[in-house]
């Protein structure tokens, strides 16, 4: 399995057209397999963004678009690097495009690749061949079933399939393909840990209640936006309360990390601000998925709004803060007759809603005020329960 050179200039020369189009004008290429080369062409373009390196290649094939909808990112498959040690033999239950498994391998000694459909194993060899990725076995084989045959591992990594019946989206872990719980018995018997990956919907207390014994839950976003779970579960587990890492790469490249241990989240006190001060702070989207409100403001030193807005202030600027850190030039209490008369003074700008009895939608109804600019809204509740509109730049 390879792309011919006709084959790759049919892919660049038509890389940007309306592929419904280029499928029914299919009969002027008949020298060419068009439905193939239009898969390619729409995984690419999938992959353009989160996997800049791999888009450039075009040695690279991509089995189905579906396989590269759940892959990581280069960012997120990176970052998984960190989890393991360059001695270690690991096991990718649930191979998929790939990616894991590429990222991977560059960092430990020996990497099997599993994957229950042939057509996904053919284009990963191919692909690892094309990388370079010369310490990856390829075994075609449902891993329900080829439990008992498993190579010796160090770590198994497992990322259950996301589709249910009707090719129906699923995040709830019982739902998904492979079932872990079930499985993960079996899989600590024959390795000391195991890795999952799994949907950024999942609910991460009724996950650690499946998956007993894990020591870490990492909670990975990009550019403000939660895209995966990664839930480390030992055998030894010697940990009274799984360590929650909540990670951020923003648009900058600036890498927000914030840790801490999950039981110490309702051992801390809230404390909430009698008034907005002249800070305000949003957290980024992996704080807010794990629920780290009462740490954040502990660790910070900060005061919360209220204890549902997850909007925090202060006096002094904490620039080291994991989110969004805004200058608060005004706080307008809420009310309909302000609302007429406000896009008066502020004609545009970029609103937020946080506890609050309006959608942004709404809100833009009421003021008509015009989406972007400079001026940032936020649209929440105080500690005593008036409803305030806060006026920032960041």
């Amino acid at each position: 399995m390879k792309l011919n050179e006709k084959q790759k200039q049919f892919i660049r020369e038509h890389a940007a057209d309306d592929l419904s189009r280029l499928l029914l004008s299919a009969s002027k290429y008949s020298a060419q397999n068009v439905p193939f080369l239009i898969e390619q062409i729409a995984a690419r373009r999938q992959i353009r963004e989160k996997l800049p390196s791999w888009y450039e290649n075009d040695e690279l094939l991509f089995p189905a678009r579906i396989a590269v909808e759940q892959c990581s990112s280069e960012l997120t498959a990176s970052y998984k690097q960190e989890l393991v040690e360059a001695s270690e033999c690991l096991c990718d239950l649930t191979g998929g495009l790939g990616i894991d498994s590429y990222f991977f391998s560059r960092k430990v000694k020996k990497l099997t690749y599993i994957e229950r459909f042939a057509a996904y194993c053919e284009v990963a060899k191919h692909n690892f061949e094309v990388l370079g990725a010369d310490n990856i076995e390829v075994i075609n084989a449902d891993i329900a079933e080829y439990l008992l045959q498993l190579p010796p591992a160090d770590v198994f990594y497992i990322d259950p399939a996301r589709r249910g019946e009707s090719n129906k989206r699923v995040f709830a872990l019982p739902d998904c393909e492979p079932d872990l719980p079930k499985l993960l018995p079996s899989l600590l018997e024959r390795a000391p840990k195991v890795i999952a990956k799994l949907s950024p919907m999942a609910d991460i207390q009724f996950t650690l209640d499946l998956l007993p014994g894990t020591t870490e839950v990492h909670v990975i976003s990009v550019k403000n936006e939660c895209k995966e779970l990664l839930f480390v579960v030992e055998r030894e587990n010697k940990k009274d309360s799984p360590q929650i890492v909540c990670v951020n790469f923003a648009g900058s490249g600036r890498k927000e990390l914030f840790s801490y241990a999950w039981h110490d989240e309702r051992g801390v006190n809230l404390y909430q601000a009698d008034r907005v001060k002249h800070y305000l702070y949003e957290p980024n989207a992996s704080i807010l998925k794990a629920g780290a409100f009462r740490m954040t403001a502990f660790r910070f030193g900060l005061e919360k709004l209220h204890a549902s807005s997850h909007l925090y202030t202060s006096d002094n600027l904490r620039d080291d803060f994991p989110g969004r850190r805004f200058v608060v030039d005004e706080v307008i209490p809420f009310s309909n007759k302000q609302c007429k008369a406000l896009s008066k003074t502020i004609p545009q700008a970029n609103i937020t809603v946080r506890n609050f009895p309006l959608s942004v939608a709404e809100l833009r109804m009421r003021t008509k005020i015009a989406d972007g600019g400079e001026v940032y809204l936020f649209a929440t509740t105080l500690a005593d329960g008036v409803k305030v509109l806060v006026k920032c730049r960041k």
